[in-house]
Formats: C-alpha cells, structure tokens, sequence
C-alpha cells in the first residue's frame, strides 16, 4: 500500500499522492481503501492542518479500475460483507465528516469516474488547464457513485449537473472553473508549486480556526433547520473565540502584526 500511496509532509501541510501512473491512477481495490485511510489518518493528526490530494504522473485518478484487479479490504470478513458504503462511499464521508481540516483536490490530469468522485468530494479544488474531467458512467452502463449525486449538483447546478453525466461530456480546464467545478485554472508546467503554494498560504490561518469553519459549512449542506445552524455557529465561534490561537489573532489584530498561531 505504501507504493500506491505517497504521503509526504512539508511544514503543516500533508501530500496524499495516488501512486499508480502506468494505469492513470486508476483505482484497485488497495489503493482506493489506502487512500480513505490515509484522509482518516491525517484527520487525526494535530500537526496536520490541511491536506492536499493530488496524483502521480499524467493523471489524478482515471476512475475504477476495470481490468480486474485482486479485491481487498482493511475489514474483517464479516464487516467486508457488511459493508454497504465500500471505499466508495468512504471518499466523501472521510473527507466531509471525518476529517473537519481543509482538503484541497489537486486535479493535476484526468479525473473519470470514482476518481472525479474522489476530486469532487474534497472542499476545493485546484486544476490544471490540460485536464480532463468526466463522469463517464453512461459510457460503461453504471450510474452515478462516489458522492457525484451530491457534490455535481451542490457545485454546478441540477440542470448543469444533469446535462454533464447524461450527455457524458469532457470538461477541461478553464470550463471546470466556469462551470463551478474547480476555483482555480493552472497552467501544467506550474501546476505543482501552485498547489504547494497555495496550501502553505491556508496555514497562514489558525487550524482551530479552518477546522470550525469547515464544520459549520459542512454541516449547512446536512440540514434545513436554520436556528439550528444559527445556533451551531454560535457554538463554533465561542470555542473558536476561546482558544489560544483566538486571542493571539486578536492581539495580532490591534498591535497591526502577523499572529503567530500554535493550534491551541
């Protein structure tokens, strides 16, 4: 599993690479439960404060691999044959609900199927221009999974979402953008440092502060009880408010210097 999932750190930030170019990153069994559990992993690491997915060679994730490959679960036996969610289902759960720290798609290539899933399901999402990015389920007589049922439409649109899996359209990079589907369009030979970038400059912020922004946001996207979101984000703000890293982005504030924050 270490060979098909990189995992590399640089300051605050954690680099999840999928790690199988000779097939496009195409999703085995083993790489895909390899990368729920590095999401799970890094959600549960203090010195992690966001998270970067991103793939290898050409390709982010060209989708399920089809040739075959051998099954795997991390599961017992019984709770594999329990199991109703498969890593599928995980992509979205591990990164919405179980990990409450910025995760950012990387989308450096080709991102089909389950592996647009697994871009769609990350909170932003950086692309670059040469990309390509499709549903194609209509394609192999599958319909819609990895969280594309909810995060398409939340994105684009219905309709915009509807037109793009039923006519099984291609979409490259500046027209992700236009569409919703990504917030920023890279060119290729940049794409990299970009995206390394751009990660160290959400860690100019205090991660007791991304963390409660991400709940909140999440959350709203769960329900349609507006006190009780109004009452959650008042909950949010108090802690927020009450922490170390609150009070230092206030005195910060007033003496007109950069906070120092510890994520405390």
């Amino acid at each position: 599993m270490t060979n098909l999932v990189n995992i590399t750190d640089v300051g605050h930030v954690r680099t999840i690479t999928l790690n199988r170019p000779e097939k496009k990153n195409a999703l085995s069994d083993e790489l895909a439960w390899g990368v729920v559990t590095a999401i799970d992993d890094a959600a549960r690491d203090d010195n992690v404060w966001v998270v970067a997915i991103t793939g290898t060679g050409d390709s982010f994730c060209a989708g399920i691999d089809l040739s075959g490959a051998e099954h795997f679960s991390p599961w017992s036996p019984q709770t594999a044959q329990l199991d109703d969610l498969h890593w599928v289902g995980h992509f979205l759960l591990a990164i919405r609900k179980r990990c409450d720290k910025p995760v950012v798609g990387g989308i450096n290539g080709v991102a089909v199927g389950a592996g647009l899933g697994l871009a769609m399901a990350t909170d932003v999402r950086l692309v670059a221009r040469s990309a390509k990015l499709m549903a194609g389920y209509t394609r192999i007589g599958g319909s819609p999974d990895g969280g594309l049922t909810i995060t398409l439409p939340q994105t684009m649109g219905y309709e915009n979402a509807m037109r793009f899996m039923m006519e099984n359209r291609t979409v490259q990079g500046n027209e992700a953008v236009r569409l919703g589907m990504a917030g920023e369009v890279i060119d290729d030979a940049q794409f990299s440092d970009r995206l390394a970038a751009y990660c160290e400059e959400l860690c100019a912020w205090s991660p007791i502060t991304l963390r409660l922004l991400k709940r909140g946001m999440a959350k709203s996207l769960e329900t349609s009880d507006l006190e009780q979101q109004l009452r959650y984000e008042l909950s949010n703000i108090r802690i927020a408010f009450g922490s170390e890293d609150g009070k230092e982005a206030r005195k910060a504030f007033f003496e007109k210097r950069k906070p120092v924050f510890k994520g405390k």
